[in-house]
């Protein structure tokens, strides 16, 4: 399946946050894209030509056409899973074990890493999962693509979670009972906060998507916890994903 290629004109390792650090990095990421972003519109263009000739009663022409399209389609794939590989591997050097940044991929790469990167957690018997998702600053029109893609996933997967103070942080409880979104205080201790003492977890109506128990949601905020250490199971969840 082929990813979406999108704009990169703000590049992801390009942040503020990175300090203008790894310009190589930010090099390759962009040239990794960009030859995926070549390949598709060279597949775009085979395509159109395979179907003029087939309407032209070239049906050779048109097969001859389409197997080239599907050679650049299958190259573009590659260049992408390359430049998922190489922003993951660097957004994650220093982060904590139990975190994981999805900043850079797109939805599809983020879901598939995030998939093995919670059952590698699970098959350790962690508490949880700090996922990073941005806030879209640096997406197409601003628009979030990580954070509702993460959200659904976790309602997909019956997976309780939260999300964090400057929203483009997502707690994901491994432990806890029930499905959906709850209120940041009941991870207080997640977010650097004191723990909660609480029976179960009571969920918030959104208005996105239908919820299986009732509640109402408290506005708290919590503090954002700091990045550091290095993600044990990085090469790991790279191997596995991307080296089949």
């Amino acid at each position: 399946m082929s990813y979406q290629t999108r704009t990169l004109s703000a590049n992801p390792l390009a942040r503020e946050r990175r300090g203008g650090q790894h310009a190589a990095d930010e090099a390759e990421y962009d040239r990794l894209r960009g030859l995926a972003r070549n390949e598709q519109n060279r597949r775009h263009e085979l395509i159109g030509q395979s179907r003029e000739a087939y309407q032209n009663g070239d049906g050779a022409l048109a097969k001859e056409l389409s197997n080239q399209a599907k050679s650049h389609e299958a190259t573009a794939d590659n260049y992408n899973k390359q430049a998922a590989e190489h922003i993951f591997r660097v957004n994650n050097a220093n982060q904590e074990e139990d975190t994981i940044d999805l900043h850079g991929l797109f939805v599809e790469e983020a879901e598939e890493i995030l998939a093995t990167r919670i059952e590698a957690a699970r098959r350790q018997h962690a508490k949880g999962l700090h996922v990073i998702v941005g806030k879209g600053i640096h997406s197409e029109n601003h628009v979030q693509k990580i954070k509702p893609a993460v959200e659904k996933f976790c309602r997909d997967n019956n997976l309780v979670y939260s999300i964090g103070k400057n929203a483009g942080r997502i707690y994901i409880d491994l432990q806890a009972e029930g499905v959906g979104e709850v209120d940041p205080s009941q991870h207080g201790w997640a977010y650097g906060g004191q723990q909660q003492q609480h029976g179960g977890y009571q969920q918030h109506e959104q208005p996105h998507y239908q919820q299986h128990h009732g509640g109402q949601q408290q506005q708290q905020e919590q503090q954002q916890d700091s990045a550091g250490g290095l993600l044990g199971l990085l090469f790991g969840v790279i191997k596995k994903i991307f080296c089949k």
